[in-house]
């Protein structure tokens, strides 16, 4: 069932939004060479607290993880897609690092992601970045009322394929609001004209995950949460909540 939001809950889930756009922000500032993936969390839970907001992350458990989520943030490496746990893994030089942080405050949940390098970025993982930030917008482009689910999916998947990368079957984006996940899923490939008709009030996370070696595979690692690339190439991962209105596509998310 998919809640249509009032615009004054909309109002209030970008308040809760903010919250994670200034978390991503203080992240990806302590983010360097020698620092711990523990580290950024922690620096991501300083700002919830600052806030008075909670995480939805924080002990998280759907069905197939085999423990509830240990942190605030989810901090993904190189080859991890998404659900990175945070570790004592120290960053270095040249490491892509996607960060994924959602904030409660007032009942309300904001959800988003980003990617970038640490140090000297390798041209090829700056490349994977920027198409994983073009799918983004061009998802975010294709929120409008009138629109369906499909046109989302394929305007995603068409920047992520034309530029020869693979995208992880089976995750894509969702809707939120009360609640982290919530009905509509929002595939990151698609066709359009297909799907459900997006009205006004309804809220999506949108978030394109991409590949670079080509390949749609991934695997579990140990930690039963972390997704890997199968091929072992790096992967990027960006999203905003956004909401769907009469006068377009407004990012309650944005930094």
């Amino acid at each position: 069932m998919v809640e249509l939001k009032t615009d004054t809950s909309i109002d209030a889930m970008h308040e809760a939004g903010q919250v994670v756009a200034r978390a991503l922000t203080a992240a990806r500032d302590a983010a360097g060479v020698g620092v711990s993936l523990l580290e950024l969390d922690e620096v991501a839970h300083d700002v919830l607290r600052e806030a008075g907001a909670t995480s939805p992350f924080l002990g998280y458990r759907p069905s197939f993880a085999p423990v509830p989520f240990p942190a605030v943030l989810c901090a993904s490496v190189n080859d991890a897609i998404v659900h990175g746990v945070p570790t004592a893994y120290r960053l270095r030089d040249g490491d892509l690092v996607s960060l994924d942080f959602g904030a409660e405050l007032g009942g309300w949940v904001g959800d988003s992601a980003i990617s970038f390098v640490v140090g000297r970025p390798r041209p090829a993982d700056l490349r994977l970045i920027e198409t994983a930030e073009r799918a983004l917008a061009a998802g975010i482009g294709a929120a409008v009322v009138g629109n369906r689910i499909g046109d989302i999916a394929h305007a995603i998947g068409s920047v992520c394929r034309t530029a020869g990368y693979g995208i992880p079957e089976g995750f894509g984006g969702h809707g939120v609001g009360r609640h982290m996940h919530e009905d509509p899923g929002v595939p990151n490939e698609g066709r359009p004209g297909r799907g459900l008709p997006l009205r006004h009030g309804m809220v999506l996370a949108i978030e394109p995950m991409l590949i670079a070696g080509g390949a749609d595979g991934y695997h579990a690692a140990p930690d039963g949460w972390t997704l890997r690339t199968d091929d072992g190439s790096r992967a990027a991962h960006v999203e905003h909540t956004v909401a769907i209105t009469d006068s377009g596509p407004r990012i309650l998310t944005a930094r």
